[in-house]
């Protein structure tokens, strides 16, 4: 089974008759035709080897390429790191009692055990709640123009745009208007021993005539349950990863198990064969097919960006798939999929419900709440090739950001979403989470869906929520497993009101 996602050729009976009087006409032999050989099949995407499988060599070779991007980059926007900064040792602004782990020189343990380092531009991570609060949050129910939004048809027509405006200009980055046409192909089948569920591998194949070099493509693990009577909601998660060596499996059900309890449909989609998750990948993948080998400019999408357009790629084929509820399409992630699965729901309205697991910094946690991962950590070298370019103006000064993050979860608004943290996971910030969940309340409710229903921090394992959006504070760390029973409830109830 193919699908191909653009403008079909003309066909010929369309084509002028003098251009078709000028095809040259070629007669083969009838033996010729029958020894043909049919053409091979193309090669399946190997995804790239995770990062405990590269060389020391490997490493360091995309370390600095990443690293000169990122500098290329920080040049064109006058951007600079601090100067003339203490030693870490004798730092006056370094937290009180932390050590030097033995097996991490590039940073520092509190007496807690957690992480902690201080960033180029001089700030330290905190874990201090005291002193986490950084200043007002801009309203996301006021006008550039500084007029207030007094109804739902303003949201639509003057404050929503406004707001995807600035979020794709300044933190993730414009996605191209015109990108390569996608050809999905059913590659694999298969029915479990049991009979009950069927497996199909599904996938995209993205033109990259324009820059052969970059190869990207879109796979998709569709799990459907067998006996279905009819199309079924489908949750796609976002990796299909294998855990890495010595890392026990959770004990309990998979997520995979438990949506298919229920009788609905399970994908994963493996984002890194669309995208790299590195800066010395940027000349390749998807953005550097568009780019055709060229460097980002500024305003131009960063990684999270480009997963989440594959993920509107896989929306495009699930719509076609007639076992499919296409209007019962969820999108989930955890960790900096986290990120992905909110903001793919924030691009793309056919998602009806998310859930953005652990997703941190530039996912569901305020930029200006100051604890745990920062805006500096993820404009360093590591990260910064997730956003876009201008988002390395904002470090060191979170506060001149025209947008935080509780506008992103508006821009999911009325949609169902779920966003959760752990007890134990300080380093996503889950009060920063939380408190964005709180202040994207007002949009919510403007718009009829109704919100957390309160502005107080939960107690741990307690779904939170009056209407659409939900907040859970699982015990544990990071992880995403002890969440998914209360989203799939969540979920369930919100697509049973649905037409």
């Amino acid at each position: 089974m193919k699908v191909v996602f653009n403008a079909p050729p003309i066909p010929m009976r369309f084509l002028p008759s003098v251009i078709l009087a000028t095809l040259p006409f070629v007669a083969l032999p009838l033996a010729a035709l029958a020894d043909t050989p049919p053409p091979a099949p193309r090669p399946l995407p190997v995804p790239p080897p995770p990062p405990w499988l590269l060389s020391k060599e490997e490493r360091q070779r995309q370390d600095e390429l990443a690293n000169a991007d990122r500098q290329r980059l920080m040049d064109l926007l006058g951007v600079r790191e601090a100067k003339d900064l203490p030693p870490e040792e004798s730092d006056p602004n370094r937290p009180a009692g932390l050590t030097r782990p033995a097996n991490n020189p590039n940073g520092w343990t509190d007496a807690a055990g957690r992480f902690v380092v201080r960033s180029p531009w001089g700030n330290w991570i905190n874990y201090d709640l005291a002193k986490a609060a950084a200043g007002p949050l801009p309203d996301p129910l006021r006008l550039a123009d500084g007029a207030p939004v007094p109804d739902a048809a303003t949201w639509w027509s003057r404050r929503r745009p406004e707001l995807a405006e600035l979020f794709a200009r300044e933190l993730y980055g414009r996605i191209p208007a015109e990108t390569p046409k996608v050809t999905f192909e059913v590659v694999s089948s298969e029915t479990s021993a049991d009979g009950k569920v069927c497996t199909r591998k599904i996938v995209g194949w993205i033109d990259n005539s324009l820059h052969p070099a970059a190869t990207p493509a879109i796979v998709l693990k569709l799990h459907l349950p067998a006996g279905a009577a009819g199309p079924v909601p489908v949750m796609v998660s976002i990796g299909d990863f294998q855990l890495p060596p010595g890392f026990p499996k959770p004990p309990g059900p998979s997520a995979q198990e438990l949506v298919l309890a229920r009788g609905w449909g399970y994908a994963t989609y493996d984002p890194y064969l669309v995208q790299a998750d590195n800066g010395a990948g940027l000349t390749e993948g998807i953005i550097g097919l568009v780019n055709q080998g060229r460097p980002r400019a500024p305003e131009q999408w960063g990684a999270l960006a480009a997963w989440s357009w594959g993920l509107s790629r896989v929306l495009d084929y699930l719509e076609t798939d007639p076992a499919v509820d296409a209007h019962r399409l969820a999108v989930e992630g955890h960790s900096r999929f986290g990120k992905t699965a909110l903001l793919a729901a924030a691009l793309d309205p056919r998602w009806a419900a998310a859930y953005a697991s652990c997703s941190g910094e530039g996912g569901a946690k305020l930029h200006r709440h100051d604890f745990g991962e920062s805006v500096d950590i993820v404009a360093w070298g590591g990260e910064y090739h997730w956003m876009a370019g201008n988002f390395l103006k904002y470090a060191g000064a979170w506060d001149r950001l025209p947008v935080d993050q509780h506008e992103l979860i508006a821009l999911v608004a009325p949609r169902p979403l779920l966003v959760t943290g752990g007890t134990e996971d300080l380093w996503p910030d889950p009060v920063g989470m939380f408190e964005a969940c709180v202040a994207a309340g007002p949009v919510y409710r403007l718009l009829g869906a109704g919100d957390l229903g309160t502005a107080d921090m939960p107690a741990p394992d307690t779904l939170v929520t009056d209407g659409a959006l939900a907040y859970r504070l699982h015990t544990g760390g990071h992880t995403d497993l002890p969440d998914w029973p209360a989203f799939l409830d969540f979920a369930a109830r919100h697509f049973s009101a649905k037409p």
